[in-house]
């Protein structure tokens, strides 16, 4: 395959299920490479590039949502790596979870192998470029906010102090979002299309926990500030001045 072609690692302890996943995905043009736990994953992390992580959560002794949790502790290698979250359809809870560990989506279990796809495919274009409705010849390169710096080329967030801050795929869009709408309250509807692109699903709590998450990588200075701010029963708004560059 080319070099160039995405790269997906599968974790789950099903041996059935990574040998038919993978080899679905690399009948549509996306190289799988499994692991069955978590030890496995991080051998194969340390050892080549990976785009996106498939993690499961039911797995014995190291379960999904722990990996997810450490792989997005601040400073790590992982922690800005995509994730999708494999979980039981029934359990609301562990998608919650999930969600709220850094995951970038969910899907239950068990999945149709066209809609896993279509949703790797998805998180792998958002997290290399701005949603449809940002995109134009005249965006920004540079945000400052607040004392914040998001730079749109190299994809980094500083805070005031000039800490680089890491935020996942979601935290930056939603990010991105909030500063190209500054003061001006966003419905958790129009976050999810503007973000993912789609309309929202029943469950919807992703926005919320994405909003959750991302203020406390912006830290002490931004809750301070109350830099995003809750406007109950209508949505979320970035309550600061904003300078484009």
């Amino acid at each position: 395959m080319s070099p160039t072609t995405d790269h997906v690692l599968l974790v789950d302890d099903d041996p059935e299920i990574r040998q038919l996943t993978a080899q679905y995905l690399e009948q549509n043009g996306i190289r799988c490479s499994t692991a069955a736990n978590g030890r496995e994953m991080r051998q194969q992390l340390q050892s080549q590039r990976v785009d996106l992580l498939v993690l499961d959560v039911m797995m014995p002794g190291e379960d999904g949502l722990t990996i997810c949790r450490d792989l997005r502790a601040p400073g790590g290698a992982h922690a800005a790596l995509p994730i999708l979250m494999l979980t039981a359809r029934t359990e609301d809870t562990d998608r919650i979870l999930g969600l709220e560990m850094g995951a970038d989506d969910y899907l239950g279990k068990p999945f149709v192998p066209r809609e896993l796809l279509a949703r790797i495919r998805a998180i792998l274009r958002r997290s290399r470029a701005l949603p449809t409705n940002l995109q134009s010849a005249a965006s920004p390169s540079r945000w400052r906010f607040s004392g914040y710096t998001l730079d749109t080329v190299t994809r980094q967030v500083r805070n005031p102090e000039g800490v680089l801050l890491v935020l996942t795929s979601g935290e930056y869009r939603v990010l991105q979002v909030l500063l190209s709408h500054a003061n001006k309250v966003l419905s958790r509807d129009q976050l999810l299309e503007l973000t993912q692109g789609r309309a929202a699903e029943a469950f919807d709590r992703s926005i919320d926990l994405l909003i959750s998450r991302l203020r406390v990588r912006l830290g002490e200075p931004a809750r301070a500030l109350g830099l995003i701010k809750t406007v109950r029963s209508e949505g979320y708004v970035l309550a600061t001045e904003v300078v484009t560059e």
